[in-house]
């Protein structure tokens, strides 16, 4: 059964949505650019705004359904929110804004705040106001808040968005443990494709209030069509391999894909024998038809041209088979038809280590 279930028509003031999605448990994002309906979509769920028609269920439970005239009140949808903007309340300490939830709440106690904090390595913040606190720090509390309200689900819009490179990078690993240590099922707000790519197993592409697409992340990220309102600027793939070898002189690490395929990452945050995922974006992987030498691009791939999909103006997209894996090449067209490129031809894939950088490096996510 899947732990999450829309399908949804609504209005909010003049903006239409018409959203059908199920998930498995886990992180499930909801991708797409400002005005998507991605937060319109989040509030019919968490029961803020009532959708017109449909049906919404989270781990079997029905919250809202229409033709059964059931539509679960806010409090007892027991679903967290985390905004952008922390919320958290100014005159109090950060253990009081802790406790607050699950009080208001009157909710039994299903995480201790000693477990959420030692989570959220927020321990040696309780006594502070968030006056106090840096932007990442705010918002771990915040998770922290709605994690002690005992959620059935987690709603986490844009939590990053506000942050600047440093502090995003200062709290994924949060994030990361969140998702892989408290079992809870998020549903994940983002117009930051490395951060969806990251975190999420399941991935929903939402544009003009509809869904174009939902499923898996990486089969999402491989299939999509990029005429979509994506933009060529985000569309790439995700490789998932193990770190097999680390150059401690050189700072690089070997992560093997499959079929003896090897990637070579540097300054990897992880260990050997880590699983992890890397997302390469398209604009990053070059295409040779014989393997290139004397070059200083340390990733050299060899690959099966899968499909060609047109851009809009002077570039397209080869869908290259890496293994049992896909990656996608932004290329010009005049670049393609010099290299006479087609399905079901040899190719090598070129792409520079320094482009692989940190934000684009996460433990691997398992996927349904």
């Amino acid at each position: 059964m899947p732990m999450i279930e829309v399908d949804i028509k609504g209005r909010a003031g003049s903006f239409a949505v018409q959203a059908q999605f199920t998930a498995p448990p886990g992180v499930t994002s909801l991708f797409g650019v400002s005005g998507a309906g991605k937060s319109t979509v989040t509030r019919m769920i968490a029961g803020l705004l009532r959708p017109d028609e449909g049906r919404i269920a989270v781990d079997g439970e029905v919250l809202f359904d229409n033709v059964k005239g059931i539509d679960v009140s806010v409090r007892h949808r027991r679903i967290g929110h985390v905004f952008q903007d922390s919320r958290l309340f100014p005159h109090l300490s950060v253990k009081a804004n802790l406790t607050f939830a699950r009080w208001a709440g009157g909710r039994s106690e299903d995480r201790s705040l000693t477990e959420v904090v030692e989570l959220l390595g927020i321990g040696h913040l309780l006594n502070r106001k968030p006056g106090k606190l840096s932007g990442g720090e705010r918002q771990r509390v915040a998770i922290g808040r709605a994690l002690l309200s005992a959620p059935r689900l987690l709603i986490m819009d844009e939590p990053l968005a506000s942050l600047d490179q440093a502090r995003k990078a200062d709290i994924l690993p949060y994030l990361d443990r969140l998702r892989s240590e408290t079992g809870l099922p998020i549903l994940y707000v983002s117009h930051a494709m490395e951060e969806v790519a990251r975190l999420s197993q399941t991935l929903v592409i939402l544009s003009a209030g509809k869904t174009l697409a939902s499923g898996p992340v990486s089969s999402v990220l491989a299939s999509l069509d990029p005429g979509t309102d994506l933009g060529g600027e985000e569309t790439g793939t995700l490789l998932e391999g193990v770190v097999t070898h680390r150059d401690e002189q050189w700072d690089l690490s070997d992560v093997a894909l499959d079929e003896g395929l090897v990637i070579q990452v540097p300054g990897l945050p992880a260990s050997l024998g880590n699983r992890i995922r890397l997302r390469i974006p398209a604009r990053d992987v070059s295409i040779s038809l014989a393997k290139p030498s004397g070059i200083s691009v340390r990733n050299i791939l060899k690959a099966e041209v899968d499909a060609l999909r047109p851009l809009d103006g002077a570039y397209l997209e080869a869908v290259c088979k890496v293994g049992a894996q896909m990656l996608r090449s932004r290329i010009t067209r005049a670049s393609a038809f010099e290299l006479g490129l087609k399905p079901g031809q040899t190719v090598f894939l070129l792409i520079k280590s320094v482009t692989i950088d940190q934000g684009r490096v996460g433990p691997a996510v398992r996927e349904s």
